[in-house]
């Protein structure tokens, strides 16, 4: 039994291949990036970027903005972002859960506010990509914001790499797994009437302009 349990573990060798030459490639990139003034600056603000994108700050920044701007013409997409960004953090657990593979770096040498030790795929891509593909794809912000947006979520990936959090893999995992959740969202995206029960339920509302009860 164990034999087996060992076998099913093993990392086939054409994996093994390409990981090595993602080790490789993404040493480098961050070598060379010393040398490209804009990737060093990147890199500098490379912790801001990861605050902008952490699945803690954007829980509690959502829930924050639910809470202030509880009107019915914001309820579609505040819920449905709220269910996005929960469902982003469940699926990149369990896949960090079953992939294991390990940060570029060891723990101890690791910025802090991220205690998670697995590198495959990358949560804040795929959060940044999931983000954008909504206010891009679903429910569309004013064209002005898109390229601030795009030009966020690009920062964010790219600064994962030179800051030595991920692999190049890694962050294009998080982007494939951002743009599948997308179009999941885009397939159950939830109703104005659904969305609006829920929040104000969650609010112990009661609709209509209906008094509380003491």
């Amino acid at each position: 039994m164990i034999g087996e349990t060992e076998d099913k573990r093993k990392v086939p060798d054409m994996l093994q291949k390409i990981l090595r030459y993602d080790i490789q490639i993404t040493k480098k990139f961050v070598e060379m990036s010393q040398n490209i003034t804009a990737l060093r600056s990147l890199r500098i603000h490379s912790k801001f970027l990861e605050l902008s994108c952490h699945g803690i700050v954007w829980l509690a920044g959502w829930l924050t903005f639910i809470w202030l701007f509880n009107t019915k013409e914001l309820h579609q997409l505040q819920f449905n972002m709220l269910f996005a960004l929960i469902l982003d953090i469940i699926v990149i657990a369990v896949i960090k859960a079953f992939v294991r593979r390990r940060r570029p770096i060891p723990m101890n040498k690791m910025l802090p506010g991220n205690p998670d030790k697995y590198s495959f795929p990358s949560g804040h891509t795929s959060r940044a990509v999931l983000v954008a593909f909504i206010l891009i794809c679903i429910d569309p912000i004013y064209f002005i914001f898109y390229p601030p947006l795009l030009a966020w979520v690009g920062s964010v990936a790219l600064s994962r790499v030179l800051a030595e959090r991920h692999y190049f893999l890694d962050v294009f995992g998080g982007m494939g797994i951002g743009l599948l959740e997308g179009l999941f969202m885009s397939l159950i995206w939830f109703s104005q009437s659904a969305a609006t029960s829920v929040i104000t339920s969650l609010a112990d509302e009661k609709k209509d302009g209906g008094e509380y009860h003491v």
